[in-house]
């Protein structure tokens, strides 16, 4: 197994193989220096092999002509009648071209001698989706973009009828995206070019640094090749396309444990996963063995003796498949996919290492010998998890609203801390190394940072850049002005955004949370017992080793979810039983965390619950009282659900059950003062789930103050 070099900072590699090409026309070389050398690379490529199946499978046919819907890709003429280069509508081929053509240089040039290139700016997926203002790749995405999609797999599924998901039928047919569909794999859900499964997300185009997003950026337009020394000024020491692997890449995509190993390597692993659970299901299910070969029509034949493997006997058309169910043509698409694009693992391996776990995770549900996921990770930490919500929310608008575009976009941090605003940004697939980084590893500075609270802070190092975004988009302030233009109304609730850890673990020091007059609240004090050491965002989730002295430390990678085990276990032991001899860290559960010297928070009396859990206890708590006040003080109560906007609903038919029909925008409850900062306050707790450990006596503060604000009895939190 080869192994992926971990150094380097940029994302997957160049848009590798798309085997894409401006070939050359019938000219005289000799008249033009850069017309010669350009026909010299391209005769080395696949686009001049006439005698590669490409060109040549209708050399025998009757008549020997290519087919109108073969014509665009398969010879000059087509392309040149496609885009209306021969006079006729564009858009479209016409007739059938002659054989004996490959890709030549008028395809892609007017002016080969001269090398001017044709416009070709918009492109038109198979699933319908549109690409525009392009430069010269339009040209290549044209006819590297498959045929097929989840809307052709869905219309052959409708048409076919079959009474459930499970019952085979000669009606329905195998659907083949193509080959080398390097740009409808590049663009992910944009393109739809895989099988999305109904409420999955999934990655959107993959997206590489400035300069290299095209395919003529990473592909020598003539010969095809990458320069793999381009890829090494961030991807160093690597000799081999396949043995690169994102640094921010730092999940167990294919359950092995090997973190190191190429995204080539990857993707094989789950493509052999998910090709043995189809044949599981085939014959577990269907009890029609199926087996597979890549390089013979129609791809999927019956495995007549039940190896696994197609025979010489099986490989023909007479033999092809015909047992397909719904649930079996999905997937079986799916792994043609990531087959039929071989670099794929290039052009967006997380986007087919999710329709690969979705296909194996659907075929699961009818298979009682499942195949294992539990080890396995559908996609990346939040950061450069481009199928999440934080960064698909804007695709319908087609580009991130300014007011989000610092923290939702992979190029608006930049421009926030070089301008101090914000403007709208272009979509983004999660972040890139240029969203924290200028040119890698110097890192962008932001030396104070603004709460919205108005006050400002630094934690003296990178870290200002983590909670630069980590800070919500509310706080005291602007409840209290909300109240304050209508002291007698009823409003909206505020929240305080997600994962405000820079807000909960700075605590009173940036006043995010609504801290109610007379009370006192908690900075970030509790850290002083960690003795200098793990008091700041980079230092916790960047760390490799136990801290020897402030500062003695190095990154280990740029998965920050979760901090490293092996720093806490000297401390805190493996769990609440504060075990600390022998502390495995592979057992270590940062929800167990409870340090020694932690009072009773919730009150009820356990000392031994963990700080999660004794957090638990007061949200609950607030909560009934948030229910109680509202029908007391409101006439019908306010109820919560934390992943449907805007969370606080009426209770219409009074049974204390939040319902689907409840749960519209038109329902949302209206509060008044006092318990629109007491869901303010609940909100934040509930939208930073490790509170507890950023700064668990300001959230504990936050939650029994809005409880005592609200009529409460507070007196068993002795504690305070």
């Amino acid at each position: 197994m080869k192994k992926r070099n971990m150094i380097g900072f940029l994302a997957l590699p160049a848009l590798i193989g798309l085997v894409l090409v401006f070939p050359s026309a019938k000219v005289d070389a000799g008249t033009n220096t850069k017309s010669a050398v350009a026909t010299k690379l391209w005769k080395t490529s696949g686009h001049a092999d006439k005698t590669d199946e490409p060109f040549k499978h209708w050399n025998t046919a009757s008549p020997a002509e290519i087919p109108t819907t073969c014509a665009k890709c398969h010879s000059t003429p087509g392309f040149l009648d496609f885009l209306g280069a021969d006079g006729t509508p564009a858009r479209q081929v016409d007739k059938a071209a002659p054989i004996g053509t490959t890709v030549e240089c008028l395809v892609c040039h007017t002016d080969p001698r001269k090398g001017v290139l044709r416009v070709n700016s918009s492109v038109l997926f198979p699933s319908g989706y549109v690409v525009n203002n392009l430069g010269p790749e339009g040209l290549c995405m044209e006819c590297h973009q498959g045929r097929a999609s989840k809307a052709t797999v869905d219309s052959n599924i409708a048409s076919a009828a079959a009474p459930n998901d499970d019952t085979p039928s000669t009606k329905i047919k195998f659907n083949n995206i193509h080959y080398y569909a390097a740009a409808a794999t590049q663009f992910g859900t944009f393109a739809k070019s895989g099988y999305e499964y109904s409420g999955k997300s999934y990655d959107a185009r993959f997206s590489h640094i400035t300069g290299y997003n095209a395919c003529n950026n990473c592909h020598n337009p003539h010969s095809l090749q990458v320069d793999i020394t381009k890829c090494n000024t961030c991807h160093t020491g690597v000799n081999d396309f396949k043995d690169i692997r994102f640094v921010g890449s730092q999940v167990d995509y294919d359950g092995s444990g090997d973190l190191t190993k190429g995204m080539f390597y990857v993707i094989d692993s789950i493509k052999a996963k998910l090709l043995a659970t189809i044949q599981n299901y085939a014959r577990s299910v269907i009890n029609k063995p199926i087996a597979y070969d890549g390089a013979t029509n129609p791809y999927w034949f019956n495995d007549l003796n039940g190896n696994g493997v197609v025979d010489s006997n099986e490989a023909d058309s007479s033999n092809s498949y015909a047992s397909f169910t719904n649930r079996l043509t999905k997937a079986c698409y799916n792994y043609q996919v990531a087959t039929k694009d071989p670099n794929g693992f290039a052009h967006n391996g997380k986007y087919l290492i999710e329709l690969m776990y979705d296909s194996i995770e659907d075929l699961n549900a009818k298979l009682i010998q499942k195949t294992d996921l539990s080890a396995m990770s559908r996609t990346d930490e939040g950061h450069f998890d481009g199928s999440g919500q934080p960064w698909r929310h804007w695709d319908s608008g087609g580009q991130v609203d300014a007011g989000c575009a610092r923290c939702h976009s992979a190029t608006g941090l930049a421009y926030y801390l070089a301008n101090g605003t914000n403007q709208a940004e272009p979509l983004s697939n999660g972040m890139l190394c240029t969203t924290c980084h200028t040119a890698p590893p110097a890192l962008r500075q932001a030396p104070l940072v603004k709460f919205p609270s108005g006050l400002s802070v630094t934690l003296g190092d990178n870290s200002n850049l983590c909670i630069t975004c980590h800070q919500g988009r509310e706080s005291k302030s602007s409840v209290d002005a909300a109240i304050a233009a209508n002291p007698s109304g009823t409003f909206s609730f505020k929240n305080v955004h997600y994962f405000a850890a820079g807000a909960t673990f700075l605590g009173t020091e940036v006043q995010v949370g609504y801290e109610f007059p007379g009370k006192s609240y908690i900075g970030r004090q509790p850290f002083a017992n960690h003795g200098g050491r793990f008091n700041t965002c980079v230092e916790c989730h960047m760390s490799t080793a136990v801290v020897a002295e402030k500062h003695n430390w190095t990154m280990r990678t740029h998965n920050v979810a979760e901090p490293m085990k092996e720093n806490c276990v000297p401390c805190h032991g493996n769990d609440i039983s504060q075990t600390f001899q022998g502390a495995d860290p592979e057992k270590f559960d940062f929800e167990q965390i409870r340090p020694g010297n932690i009072p009773d928070y919730n009150g009820n009396g356990n000392t031994r619950e963990s700080l999660k859990d004794e957090i638990l206890g007061l949200e609950n708590a607030l909560y009934a009282q948030i229910k109680a006040y509202t029908l007391a003080n409101q006439g019908s109560r306010a109820l919560y659900d934390g992943n449907t906007y805007p969370y606080w609903f009426k209770d219409t038919n009074n049974n204390g059950v939040l319902e689907a029909s409840e749960m519209t925008s038109a329902n949302g409850y209206k509060l008044n003062a006092a318990a629109l900062k007491a869901t303010f306050n609940f909100q934040l707790s509930r939208k930073e789930p490790h509170g507890f450990i950023h700064n668990a006596r300001y959230v504990a503060q936050l939650l029994v103050d809005s409880i005592q604000s609200l009529g409460g009895d507070v007196s068993k939190y002795t504690w305070r």
